[in-house]
């Protein structure tokens, strides 16, 4: 798969676990579970996309900028993240929180589809994008496996 496929694949993820983490209610061992498993998910798929998404498209005029934008919404989502932990799961600031951070997570995921993919696809090469893919796939199975 090229690095494209595998990051679209993560992001559907994303989206389903951020969808049902909102979907949960007070403290609960399910809000509890799926967000462990949404910070965990973030974590890992930004640190593999840094490495083997942006770090090389920050090499092209045509990409640097939003290499660098998307990195930088990485470390605003991280900062959302902390947020959401650091408040009572069964508090009202809570679920702004983790609302706030839907958004940005959902807006984040919509850019790099929409404008970052494409323009990527015009600097990346066929072999690289696979290439990439699979760099990208190895690292999140190493940070997943026990």
């Amino acid at each position: 798969m090229t690095i494209f496929e595998e990051l679209r694949a993560d992001h559907d993820r994303q989206r389903e676990l951020v969808d049902q983490l909102l979907a949960t209610s007070g403290a609960t061992d399910e809000r509890d579970r799926l967000f462990l498993n949404l910070k965990k998910q973030l974590e890992d798929h930004a640190l593999a996309e840094e490495r083997y998404f942006y770090v090389p498209l920050m090499q092209f005029d045509a990409t640097q900028e939003k290499a660098r934008h998307s990195v930088a919404e990485h470390h605003e989502l991280d900062e959302l993240m902390e947020a959401v932990s650091d408040t009572g799961q069964d508090s009202s600031a809570w679920l702004a929180h983790a609302k706030n951070l839907a958004h940005k997570l959902l807006h984040h995921l919509e850019e790099e589809e929409q404008e970052v993919f494409p323009s990527a696809g015009k600097v990346l090469g066929e072999n690289e994008k696979t290439s990439l893919g699979s760099d990208y796939r190895r690292e999140i199975e190493k940070r997943t496996s026990p």
